[in-house]
């Protein structure tokens, strides 16, 4: 594993951990505010991604049958990341807030501690492996 790639595996974690140590800020600090914003809208699903990254790469994007912009799949699957990452957040989050909320245990430091643990378990998980992708027997081509 190169220096970079360490780098960017542990930056979710790191945020959620950071996120958690603005909680000794007053409250109403915009830098509280701003960690904690930072962190749940992109950390959980940046850690849960990276797993799957290898798996998401197998499909390229379809360009349009013009070709106005050459580095179109590139820039369409950067994009595809990035929504899915805040996606994924935003699902994790809503996920483990209804969790605490249904145990009648609910509090925003539980719901930000569970998502930094998850984000840094996420962080230490190897990626998938991609597989071929499936033909159907049988059929005719």
């Amino acid at each position: 594993m190169t220096p970079q790639e360490l780098v960017v595996r542990a930056l979710p974690p790191f945020g959620g951990w950071l996120a958690l140590s603005a909680l000794a800020l007053p409250d109403g600090s915009v830098l509280r505010g701003a960690a904690m914003v930072a962190f749940l809208a992109a950390g959980p699903g940046a850690a849960v991604l990276r797993i799957c990254g290898p798996a998401l790469a197998m499909v390229p994007a379809a360009g349009p049958v013009e070709r106005r912009d050459p580095a179109f799949e590139r820039h369409s699957d950067q994009l595809e990341r990035l929504m899915l990452t805040v996606f994924v957040s935003v699902a994790l989050v809503l996920l483990a807030g209804t969790v605490f909320i249904a145990t009648h245990t609910f509090s925003a430091q539980r719901v930000l501690l569970t998502l930094t643990l998850l984000t840094t378990a996420a962080a230490f998980c190897p990626r998938l492996r991609a597989s071929p992708p499936r033909t159907a027997k049988g059929t005719a081509t």
